[in-house]
């Protein structure tokens, strides 16, 4: 059983083996709350990022391989196994909201080269993901003094409206993208190629940043050469097994004992490029751009001066106090009312530093999407907590990239293999978008680009990430 962020896999087996053609069904059962799909507004639904991870004979952990034939999906559910086969999105297949929870969901598993004597394993690993609608959307612009946003000259105020996903021209004229760098915006050189993934088309991006369970989960799959090419608690990282800014992940070199954390809900942060890149190679999923992280947050809404996450410039100033620090159920106390919710410097408050996933949404007296803090598409902490790695338009690395997904398989010595993403070694072609818990009002705001093509150098404990896949 893997439970993280209230998604939870249970009773996984093999069923129905077919020994003609070398495949066999994996069977498991799935639930999570505070799911939807709705046909107005954002007209979207959460998902599930569902991926499989095999072992024969007590080896090495593989990635399987899935097949679009014989998936069997169970009522009001729709299972979407991929072109690659890497995983399948399951969600909603009519309105609702609320708990979702399916049995005997049946997935094919091409498993060719296994003998009838070998003893098998299984993991089925699910990630919450949120579907961001194919449509035009506009970047930066507006009144407010957001640093270094994007806007359409010749007035720094203008949006820029994203029509398509065909190259966008970065030049101070009429009809193109610019920006400043004033701070770190970046070189102002283009074009952003037509590859680079600008928003316009649908994905998805998951619902909340990736947490330590997250990470150990990934981790614990690793052979002893990846675990000490992605020990999070060696110098390269946290430098300790004690608990750090809230990241409790502890790990006994050079063992084969698995790593364990004392704050499973909680934002992985104190990791590396490497690490970034690793996790999202091993899950299926990509980086997100700097441009879907805009798209991520307003959707088709025109941009509002100093907006943050929540789709305006309101936002809570007093300090939260929490309660079960550290617990699954852990929750703000003394949440802002008919005002934007993020953990930023002015109410990080009695818990220093990031808070669990979705602490907003379940601390909110009333449910609107600014006492949640939620995007214009249901997206959960997008200003505030930990920083965003996003690619970013600023450097030449980052407008290499293509939108490639991982593939499930990472190298021997733990480094993810994709050709085009930010490098693992320097993290160029990163940026950094939305804020951390540790950051002014400035940094939190949709259309700010303070860090947006600033390389740092090592970790800290206000950057994290997330992933998205481009949908299908």
């Amino acid at each position: 059983m893997l439970n993280a962020n209230n998604i939870e896999v249970s009773n996984i087996s093999l069923e129905n083996q077919n020994d003609i053609d070398n495949w066999v069904h994996v069977e498991f059962d799935i639930n999570w709350e505070n799911s939807w799909r709705v046909s107005s507004g954002p007209s979207n639904w959460d998902a599930a990022w569902v991926f499989v991870k095999y072992r024969i004979n007590n080896g090495s952990w593989i990635h399987a391989s899935l097949d679009q034939s014989n998936t069997v999906a169970p009522s009001g559910s729709i299972v979407q196994v991929t072109s690659d086969g890497i995983g399948a999105m399951i969600h909603r297949s009519v309105d609702g909201i609320g708990a979702f929870a399916l049995q005997d969901v049946q997935l094919q598993w091409n498993y060719g080269g296994i003998s009838p004597d070998d003893i098998i394993d299984i993991k089925v690993f699910a990630i919450e993901m949120v579907y961001v609608p194919q449509g035009q959307f506009y970047l930066g612009g507006s009144s407010g003094d957001e640093i270094d946003k994007f806007y359409a000259p010749p007035s720094t105020s203008s949006s820029y409206l994203v029509t398509s996903e065909n190259a966008i021209t970065i030049a101070n004229s009429t009809g193109n993208l610019y920006y400043a760098s004033i701070s770190s915006g970046g070189d102002q050189i283009g074009p952003v190629p037509d590859a680079f993934p600008k928003g316009f088309n649908a994905f998805y991006c998951m619902k909340y940043e990736v947490t330590q369970a997250q990470y150990i989960g990934f981790f614990n799959t690793l052979t002893p050469s990846q675990k000490e090419g992605r020990d999070p608690t060696d110098e390269d990282n946290k430098n300790s097994d004690d608990e750090f800014i809230r990241n409790s992940i502890s790990w006994e070199e050079g063992t084969s004992s698995p790593a364990t954390t004392q704050h499973p809900d909680v934002p992985m942060n104190y990791v590396n490029h490497g690490d970034v890149n690793a996790y999202l190679d091993w899950s299926g999923l990509r980086p997100m751009t700097e441009l879907e992280f805009e798209k991520s947050c307003r959707g088709p809404i025109v941009p509002k001066p100093n907006e943050y996450a929540w789709g305006n410039a309101n936002i809570a100033s007093e300090p939260y106090v929490v309660f079960s620090s550290g617990f699954p159920s852990e929750f703000i106390n003394n949440p802002a009312e008919s005002t934007g919710n993020a953990n930023y410097l002015d109410t990080n408050g009695t818990t220093s530093g990031p808070k669990r996933v979705g602490i907003m949404a379940a601390s909110a007296v009333n449910k609107s999407r600014e006492e949640t803090g939620g995007t214009y598409y249901g997206i959960m902490e997008m200003s505030g907590n930990v920083y965003e790695r996003a690619v970013n338009v600023g450097t030449p690395r980052g407008r290499l990239f293509n939108g490639v997904h991982g593939n499930g398989i990472i190298g021997s010595t733990g480094n993810g293999t994709v050709v085009n993403w930010p490098l693992s070694s320097t993290g160029e072609g990163y940026g950094y978008r939305g804020g951390s818990y540790t950051n002014q009002t400035t940094f939190i705001r949709v259309s700010d680009r303070n860090d947006a093509s600033n390389t740092f150098s090592g970790t800290n404990g206000r950057i994290g990430f997330r992933g998205v896949r481009t949908a299908e």
